[in-house]
């Protein structure tokens, strides 16, 4: 292959001419795969098109069977060109039978083929169809090849996007996007939200691909680039901006990645190849996210977001528009659906207008899932092809508890729905009307509920929820969303943000929880574990590595001067730990009360009971410690091997079962004993029947997310708790036989009218 025919600059010379030509859509998509197949020197190409039933059809082939084209078609997800489709990612395979997606379509004719080179036709993000060449040799494309792929695919997007091949498709599917479409995805946030699509991100349509001057463009690029910076500036410098810990975090990074000179000197080597500004921009995003598909380290993948938004707003300085102007347009029932979004462009937009979040990445751990639970929005996850199969102002429901998401949907699905949320709202209202009731059993028992918490966002449904304090602040969100260690000064910022919003109700803060699932990739300091779940994190971590420790407990300590201060030791395995971890305590203090620094009045040392081997030293576990908090989600996946991020066996063990119940028993006993403060933290305790349960054994301080304070104290006021005590404790000791917990506590509830929903 001459390498002056690769380029992309030869490609598109000759592609803009086909497009300027009058001629029939097939013809000219004909002559476009021709084109195309010269150029690279290849046996093979053919372009698929994205229907609005997520099946993409064979719409034009030269090497394949021709007979195929209109009649071939591949699911989305399925095979190497639904895998495309649905990953947004390129695929460049030497032997394309032997990978596991391979689907083999007989009426092709394509199994003589070996080499396969794929890339997706997308336009604003959003993939509209699957560009393909291949060869009977085994090869992998080169990256000049790869590269004038994905540029020509941009083309045929815009050809896609026009609306000229409709009438192209097989008889009796359109592609106008207008059929009910339900994906199933993974809940990851509570709630249902119903709405209107508005796709992220930015929705700029780029109609303009080819420059007729490319220094004139790169003076627009260099225009762009400065105003953009100063934007981020700008937003740095806002007062609002400067106590929002976890948003600036992220703004340092996008003005980091602003300045980045290799970002800049692709942009314009991209222009030099024949684009305008914005074209080059989206080209070498696409040319990122390529070199992306392949890593698999969580805090690149998280980067690769950033980078998206940071495109996303120099387009917006190229195009002319910004933020402000967007969100006038905004529906006040603002569902997003995004492939993936960062944390910050999540803050960007209006709370008031938010419904609702879809993702066809995310994670529960992802920082724009943390965000989104802290802001109350249900979030579906997983959602695979969702932004190919969405248009803006699209109904849409989200279903944030089974994990449907719902696109214009039927109205029988849509009143079902909205009936689903007029009895919520009036759950929840029934919820704010007990928020100010004592917390007291129907047979006067008392009973404190507290919140999990571990953002700023996260502070004002403190007092919206009635809790009585924050039972865990998760201090190592703020380093998960950081591009470095926080230093001690934004640490000791956000304490007080937190102990200020907190007012005189009391914070546990546990100390740095990092490793397993928690990575920050910026510690160069961890090692690679085959089981980091068992492995060097937590309390561990924090002793080993002293310093960073001691950085916090610092941070910690300022922060609460004159007031309580309520420090949590995550994953305590032994007593001697927290013997260390005391040591280094009193170390600070005095180092902080040698140099005139304000103190706690009081400082309050916990620990997490997570590690089964505690259990078996629970006597001196109590006496070491000021108080206990039951890490129940940790201490049940040890107790019973099982992985409850892994779907194929989270959940075959039931958590409400007589071993669990039992051990959590001798918990309470030994707490009682020895007079030492107990509470459960967990996903456990924010079920109403799961608390009611853990009320029964003893378990009276309860600590969850905000959205179930008022289902589990709506619940406990209705309990008669020393009946359903008796009842409980009678299924525990009952060996004969499997007796089923949880079904227990629902007979309970059913027989006393006790809300469980």
């Amino acid at each position: 292959m001459r390498e002056a025919d690769a380029g992309p600059r030869v490609l598109l010379k000759r592609l803009r001419e086909i497009m300027a030509e009058p001629m029939e859509p097939q013809e000219r998509l004909d002559r476009i795969v021709r084109q195309i197949a010269q150029n690279m020197v290849a046996e093979v190409c053919s372009a698929y098109v994205l229907r609005a039933d997520g099946v993409l059809e064979l719409y034009a082939t030269v090497g394949l069977n021709p007979n195929a084209v209109h009649l071939s078609a591949l699911r989305l997800g399925q095979g190497l060109v639904g895998s495309i489709a649905s990953s947004a990612r390129p695929l460049n395979l030497a032997e394309a039978q032997k990978h596991p997606a391979f689907e083999y379509l007989p009426e092709t004719g394509e199994e003589v083929y070996n080499s396969f080179l794929g890339v997706p036709i997308l336009r604003a993000g959003r993939t509209l169809g699957v560009l393909v060449v291949q060869n009977e040799a085994h090869r992998v494309y080169g990256e000049d090849e790869v590269e004038a792929l994905e540029t020509t695919a941009m083309v045929l997007g815009e050809l896609i996007a026009a609306g000229d091949l409709k009438r192209l498709s097989t008889a009796g599917i359109e592609l106008d996007l207008t059929r009910p479409v339900t994906s199933n995805g993974q809940a990851l946030a509570e709630g249902i939200g119903l709405g209107h699509v508005v796709l992220h991100e930015p929705r700029i349509v780029v109609t303009n691909l080819f420059n007729e001057d490319s220094d004139t463009e790169i003076e627009r690029l260099a225009s762009a680039l400065s105003s953009l910076r100063l934007t981020i500036d700008d937003m740095l410098a806002r007062r609002e901006i400067a106590f929002e810990g976890e948003h600036r975090d992220v703004l340092e990074s996008y003005r980091m990645f602003a300045h980045d000179k290799g970002w800049v000197r692709r942009l314009e080597e991209a222009i030099r190849n024949g684009l305008t500004a914005e074209a080059s921009v989206e080209k070498v995003q696409s040319d990122m996210r390529a070199r992306m598909s392949v890593v698999s380290d969580p805090y690149l993948r998280e980067r690769m977001s950033d980078f998206d938004d940071l495109a996303n707003r120099l387009l917006r300085e190229l195009m002319g528009e910004d933020t402000a102007s967007r969100d006038e347009k905004l529906p006040p029932d603002t569902i997003i659906v995004a492939r993936s979004m960062g944390a910050a462009e999540l803050l960007d937009y209006p709370r008031k207008n938010l419904r609702g979040l879809v993702l066809e990445d995310g994670a529960a751990t992802s920082h724009v899932v943390i965000v989104a639970r802290a802001m109350g929005i249900p979030v579906v996850g997983q959602a695979k092809g969702i932004v190919a199969l969405s248009e803006n102002a699209d109904a849409i429901i989200v279903d944030g508890l089974s994990g449907d998401v719902h696109l214009r949907p039927q109205p029988d699905v849509e009143t079902a729905y909205a009936e689903k949320v007029r009895f919520r709202a009036r759950r929840q209202q029934e919820y704010r009307d007990l928020r100010d009731k004592p917390s007291m059993t129907k047979d006067g028992q008392s009973f404190n509920l507290h919140m999990n918490a571990g953002l700023l966002v996260d502070l004002p449904q403190l007092d919206e929820s009635g809790a009585v304090g924050i039972g865990l602040f998760r201090t190592e969100l703020q380093f998960m969303i950081a591009e470095t260690f926080p230093r001690a000064e934004a640490q000791e910022a956000l304490y007080s943000s937190v102990l200020e919003a907190a007012g005189k109700k009391p914070v546990t803060f546990r100390s740095l929880d990092i490793g397993g699932d928690k990575v920050l990739p910026y510690f160069r300091g961890a090692p690679q574990e085959e089981n980091p779940a068992l492995g060097w994190r937590a309390i561990r971590l924090s002793l080993d590595r002293p310093g960073l420790f001691r950085t916090q407990l610092r941070a910690l300590l300022k922060a609460a001067s004159g007031r309580e201060l309520r420090i949590m030791l995550p994953m305590v395995t032994d007593i001697g730990e927290i013997e260390q971890a005391r040591a280094i305590i009193n170390r600070e203090v005095q180092h902080l009360s040698r140099f005139g620094h304000g103190l706690p009045t009081r400082l309050r040392l916990g620990a997490m009971l997570e590690v089964p081997a505690l259990l078996f030293d629970l006597e001196a576990l109590m006496r070491a410690v000021d108080f206990v908090s039951i890490g129940s989600n940790d201490l049940f996946q040890f107790m019973t091997a099982t992985d409850r991020g892994n779907p194929q066996i989270a959940s075959r063990f039931e958590p409400i079962s007589r071993p669990f119940l039992r051990a959590l028993r001798s918990v309470v006993r030994a707490a009682e004993k020895n007079g030492t403060a107990l509470t459960l933290c967990g996903e456990l305790a924010g079920s109403p029947d799961s608390a009611l349960a853990l009320a029964a054994i003893g378990i009276r301080d309860l600590s969850m997310s905000a959205a179930g304070i008022g289902p589990v104290k709506a619940a406990l006021l209705a309990t008669d708790l020393a009946a359903l005590s008796a009842t409980l404790n009678e299924a525990i000791e009952n060996d004969h036989g499997v007796t089923d917990m949880r079904k227990t506590i629902r007979d309970f509830a059913d027989k006393h009218d006790i809300p469980l929903t």
